[in-house]
């Protein structure tokens, strides 16, 4: 296997910008009403408030801003591509609607009651608040702390809403790398079970269904091993806490570094896991976004290294 090239790639059918030439006279938001009749007026202002919206090339915050016959009205969707680097996560995307960040390992994806340092819901709340001080950011999903790659947030309530209460069906591709110890010898497979909390904070799996268990589907395949690791692509066909730790420890070969779940050292420094790719509709859009984080240089590293 080649290493990938270090490069944040992501597939987006979503338009940076949407024009309309003015043919007859009217209020600002009035015509943005009748352009996107899915919206309301709050929505139509918040792009405004959040400098999205311009005419002839100028923004314009002011919902009753008079529009002239031949005027050009632009609504920009994308903000920042793959151009944000903040300590401890990159932005990949950015729009109306969401942010999309890669986070390094070791950085809180939100503060605990045991935790309250620097976080990447911290991070991006501040990065926000440099454009708009009134804006605000939303977690949809968390990644573990020692857990890197690709992570979803909204940019308000109601779009959190939408990601999280569809968020089974939204979601059409959620792959991660990961590097566990010994020589799986299966070559890919596919993991079911159920998944309870105990008194400890820590999951486990059951045979078969109960009330207070969820249903935990992992699909994998091998990419390179060696005698004492191997890594591989795990995509998830449902998301539970802790799934794809649980579910590699009862197999036998446990995550590199994950000493809560079978792990017996760490070779790595870090949690052997990675969120690679996410891929979901948009929540205004209803277009299937897809970004991509490449498998950290340190995972292949560890499979390529000979006995």
């Amino acid at each position: 296997m080649k290493p990938q090239e270090n490069k944040i790639k992501f597939v987006t059918s979503i338009p940076k910008q949407s024009k309309f030439e003015i043919k007859e006279p009217d209020l600002l938001i009035k015509f943005l009403r009748k352009q996107f009749p899915g919206k309301g007026s709050n929505k139509v202002k918040s792009w405004l408030e959040h400098k999205k919206v311009a005419v002839n090339n100028k923004t314009v915050t002011y919902f009753n801003f008079p529009l002239e016959i031949g005027n050009i009205v632009t609504v920009t969707w994308i903000t920042a591509q793959n151009n944000t680097q903040l300590p401890g996560l990159k932005i990949l995307f950015e729009d109306n609607d969401i942010v999309v960040i890669d986070k390094e390992a070791g950085l809180l994806s939100i503060a605990t009651e045991k935790e309250r340092e620097r976080t990447a819901y911290g991070l991006l709340s501040d990065f926000v608040k440099r454009a708009n001080p009134r804006a605000k950011i939303f977690i949809v999903h968390r990644l573990d702390r020692e857990t890197s790659g690709v992570m979803v947030f909204a940019k308000s309530e109601e779009v959190k809403i939408i990601l999280q209460e569809n968020w089974q069906e939204m979601v059409k591709e959620r792959t991660y790398a990961v590097v566990v110890e010994g020589e799986v010898e299966e070559k890919e497979g596919t993991m079911t079970s159920w998944l309870k909390e105990n008194k400890a904070f820590q999951m486990y799996s059951q045979s078969t269904p109960s009330e207070d268990a969820q249903e935990a589907i992992t699909h994998y395949k091998l990419v390179k091993q060696n005698q004492h690791y191997s890594l591989l692509n795990v995509q998830l066909e449902t998301g539970r806490k802790n799934q794809i730790r649980v579910h590699f420890n009862d197999l036998g070969f446990p995550v590199v570094g994950d000493r809560k779940y079978g792990a017996s050292h760490n070779p790595l420094g870090r949690l052997g896991l990675h969120a690679k790719v996410i891929a979901f509709l948009h929540p205004e859009t209803k277009n299937i976004v897809r970004f991509e984080s490449p498998t950290p240089k340190e995972f292949l590293r560890l499979v390529e290294a000979r006995s």
